[in-house]
């Protein structure tokens, strides 16, 4: 098994120069000559966090044919997977400066730039019930508790994309706060990923995504956190024994594009944007489903890794433990962030008053 899964190209200011100026049929990739005098097929640029064959890629490929087909192919979108353009960091950086028109930006390094983008990162704060959480995140109030923030960083927040449960790697069972004491677990780059696990004991490593598998080899780190999917197909069960499913979080990323892009569109491009992700939101929620199940049984059918599935008891002290983290979101968010996290209590505590009974989809992973 190699020990570097992936190799960049160099990522500077070349490759910005580079991204601006890869297409003839629009300016600097803006989109922004009106709709009767635009010299179509106009390219869109759209950069994701994750590899061929993820959540990310599957909504960026649905998203693709949706628009393509709508706008009769005037608008193609180029799909770059994760490695063709570099780390979640700088591919927030891309799309602020306006290399990219689109991308995927995920609290787990976006939290230290637009820290209320942390509430994600909190532990035990999402609803148990699957269909609660598609409609709180598809919701047109919680994306707008999230405009200005996201605007304040040149950044146009277009919709949020849950990917499943987050999980635990290890080479033993995490059952309870003190099986994180001394655990080097690796965390997504943000303060508040990090502090998430050091409520637990856990000394908090901040690694880049394509790092991560040479880290566990290595043993530099002994455990990281994913969604099942990821787990599986970024093959990091190969190098660890035990995976524990706590349902700790929700892995929630957000679609976010340059604000000067976006509001430069012709009417007719930003109608075909707007209905395409209305679109693939169903998409999403489908395929990460789907993924996250069947890559489980896949890596349980390969028999090398052992699963631990946490009661509801133990799930209850990890839920007391992380308590603090909430109190650190809202000493960065100030109250801003606490109106979010009211806002979004309160829609929960209003959408499971309203969901009929049901078996919570969480007792069924």
């Amino acid at each position: 098994m190699p020990i570097t899964r992936f190799r960049f190209w160099s990522l500077s200011i070349t490759l910005a120069m580079a991204l601006t100026g890869c297409s003839d049929s629009q300016t600097s990739g803006n989109g922004d000559a009106t709709s009767t005098g635009t010299d179509y097929p106009v390219t869109w640029r759209f950069a994701l966090e994750e590899i061929e064959g993820s959540v990310q890629h599957a909504y960026a490929m649905a998203l693709k044919e949706r628009i393509e087909e709508r706008s009769d192919g005037k608008i193609e979108i180029d799909v770059f997977p994760y490695g063709s353009l570099g780390t979640s960091t700088q591919l927030t950086e891309l799309v602020r400066n306006g290399s990219v028109s689109l991308t995927f930006a995920s609290p787990g390094h976006l939290a230290d730039i637009v820290p209320e983008a942390g509430l994600f990162m909190l532990h035990y704060v999402m609803p148990e019930d699957a269909d609660i959480t598609r409609q709180l995140l598809a919701s047109p109030e919680l994306l707008e508790l999230f405009e200005q923030p996201y605007a304040q960083q040149n950044m146009k927040l277009l919709s949020f994309v849950p990917e499943g449960w987050m999980a635990w790697t290890a080479n033993k069972p995490l059952r309870t706060p003190d099986d994180f004491s001394g655990l080097r677990i690796r965390t997504m780059t943000s303060n508040m990923a990090a502090k998430t696990f050091r409520v637990y004991g856990g000394e908090p490593t901040q690694t880049p995504y394509s790092q991560v598998y040479s880290d566990l080899q290595l043993r530099k780190i002994d455990a990281q956190s994913n969604p099942v999917f990821a787990i599986e197909e970024m093959d990091f069960y190969e190098v660890q024994s035990t995976l524990t499913l706590a349902r700790p979080a929700q892995f929630v990323s957000s679609v976010v594009s340059n604000p000067e892009w976006y509001n430069a569109l012709p009417e007719n491009q930003r109608r075909w944007l707007n209905k395409g992700l209305s679109d693939v939101a169903e998409v999403a929620w489908k395929t990460q489903e789907d993924l996250n199940q069947n890559r489980l049984e896949k890596m349980l059918e390969e028999g090398q890794l052992s699963v631990v599935r946490l009661t509801n008891a133990e799930r209850d002290v990890f839920r007391q433990a992380s308590i603090p983290v909430r109190d650190f979101y809202l000493e960065r968010t100030g109250e801003n962030g606490q109106r979010i996290l009211d806002t979004l209590l309160r829609m929960i505590t209003q959408l499971e008053q309203e969901a009929p009974l049901s078996v919570s989809s969480g007792d069924r992973s």
